[in-house]
């Protein structure tokens, strides 16, 4: 992948940068693997907005990947690499011997023609997938799982690659982009390689309007409003926020820790993030 910069002929192309594109080899979906997104507008089922900020935005289909990679056996070979309006990583179609269609996420060094399998006594390849038990100790991953036969929840961003660093007791230690070092069973599967589409943090949207066929609606800071409209709002100028908290447009304490402790995995982190 590589990214081109626009002539500026109008403001919004000034600070532009697109993806071009150029590695993309197929540019119409599979229909089989397609599917209706629901579009609610940020509303739950009772029609009151829950999500704020959410609305409009272009049509877009859903495409179905395969993150558990549970087809065992059974090579595959890659038909094309194409975009996915729901991610920023390129997707690969997969036609297995038997005749069946899978999309997996693009991994830097597949082209079409590739074979890919999965299982436990596979090539370290890119695009192949095994247990981490089977994976030596150094090897770049990606789309790791959590719980043995979940499906793959880590490293699935564009550029995403996870190091597998050690194996001990039945445990494999993984190194995160941001440095978070975890432990995860060896039971787990994963996908040898990086993710691709490594430029896809260079893209600059340049303008409101790109944002605003994504799907996301404008926000307005809450110092930026009138008292009557959030506890932030009022004073001369510009103001802080005048409480020992910050608080939300209903008067309730924010900037709170709110996250589910998911299986209790906090007690598999060996080492927190890089601050």
């Amino acid at each position: 992948m590589g990214v081109k910069q626009r002539r500026p002929l109008t403001p919004g192309q000034r600070f532009r940068i697109d993806d071009d594109f150029s590695d993309l080899t197929k540019f119409t979906p599979e229909k089989s693997l397609l599917r209706r997104i629901a579009r609610n507008g940020g509303r739950d089922n009772s029609g009151r907005i829950a999500m704020r900020h959410r609305g409009g935005g272009y049509r877009k289909l859903y495409r179905l990947i395969d993150f558990k990679r549970d087809k065992d056996k059974v090579p595959a070979k890659v038909l094309g690499v194409e975009y996915d309006p729901n991610r920023n990583a390129r997707i690969a179609l997969l036609e297995y011997n038997d005749g069946e269609k899978r999309y997996i996420l693009a991994p830097i060094g597949i082209s079409v023609g590739d074979n890919i399998e999965s299982g436990e006594e596979v090539d370290i390849a890119p695009g192949n997938a095994l247990p981490m038990s089977h994976i030596p100790v150094g090897t770049m991953i990606h789309n790791v799982e959590m719980v043995p036969g979940e499906g793959g929840v880590l490293g699935r961003a564009a550029g995403s690659g996870i190091m597998l660093v050690a194996k001990e007791k039945g445990y494999a230690i993984i190194m995160l982009p941001s440095g978070e070092q975890r432990m995860i069973n060896v039971k787990c599967r994963a996908t040898i390689g990086q993710v691709g589409n490594l430029d896809a943090k260079n893209v600059r949207k340049g303008k409101a309007g790109i944002t605003r066929l994504s799907g996301r609606r404008p926000k307005v800071r809450g110092v930026a409003m009138n008292p009557c409209d959030h506890p932030h709002g009022g004073g001369e100028a510009k103001s802080p926020v005048g409480r020992k908290t910050p608080m939300t447009k209903w008067g309730k304490k924010t900037r709170i820790k709110t996250r589910k402790r998911r299986l209790n995995s906090d007690r598999f982190i060996i080492s927190r993030r890089k601050v």
